[in-house]
């Protein structure tokens, strides 16, 4: 006895899970949810739904939106978004009348509804999801490389003023060097200058000393009429 009883809470146990897991796989795109009743219409066959499903915002007009009493979940009735906000949901029923019969509810009764268009909705939503998800990605990515890049950008500037500080060193002195070789030339050119200078004059003064005077007659200038000039 004890073993049928641990086997038929095995099978339990076992059918429970799979009807959770066949319910999950169902709800795979989260096209199921619940809500509340918060008004009717019985004349425009509306019905407003008080509902916190956040999926509800994949909901667009005309979409099909099946509906049921969670105590008589095989009795079941088609409905047609005619609008939404974000807590409410109005939905006009085609067979009002029947649905009423069939599942007895009133404001205040707690149903759950699916919607296959919300689902293929909620399907495509979520494959855009995937292609901006890889694009974050490598946005954030590019982001994230551009602000290390900024991060450092004080680092890099500091080291590219050292090295052109060196580099300026390093020409400054090189400079000066170049200044003072001309200073150099300039004062070596000078003393060859002075002695080539001196030296000139010193020929200038041999040669005024030993200067020959080939005529010993000089043109005396009494008159402007160079016809009136004579040797004295």
């Amino acid at each position: 006895m004890l073993k049928f009883l641990l086997l038929f809470t095995f099978l339990g146990i076992s059918l429970w899970g799979w009807a959770e897991s066949v319910e999950s796989k169902k709800d795979e795109y989260g096209s199921s949810f619940t809500g509340r009743i918060s008004r009717l219409n019985s004349k425009a066959r509306l019905v407003r739904i008080r509902t916190d499903f956040g999926n509800i915002k994949f909901l667009n007009r005309k979409d099909r939106v099946e509906f049921w009493n969670e105590d008589y979940p095989a009795q079941r009735c088609q409905s047609l978004v005619e609008g939404r906000t974000n807590d409410y949901l109005l939905l006009k029923i085609p067979q009002y009348d029947t649905c009423i019969v069939k599942m007895h509810f009133t404001t205040g009764s707690y149903l759950h509804f699916d919607s296959k268009d919300l689902a293929q909705t909620v399907k495509v939503a979520q494959e855009l999801v995937g292609v901006l998800l890889k694009k974050r990605l490598a946005l954030q990515a590019m982001k994230d490389r551009h602000q290390k890049d900024l991060a450092t950008h004080v680092d890099k500037v500091d080291i590219v003023n050292k090295r052109y500080e060196i580099l300026r060193q390093k020409l400054e002195i090189e400079w000066q060097k170049e200044l003072s070789n001309l200073e150099e030339d300039k004062a070596h050119t000078f003393t060859n200058f002075k002695n080539a200078e001196a030296r000139l004059n010193e020929i200038d003064t041999k040669l005024e000393a030993y200067r020959i005077e080939d005529n010993n007659l000089k043109l005396d200038r009494w008159s402007l009429d160079p016809a009136l000039y004579y040797k004295k």
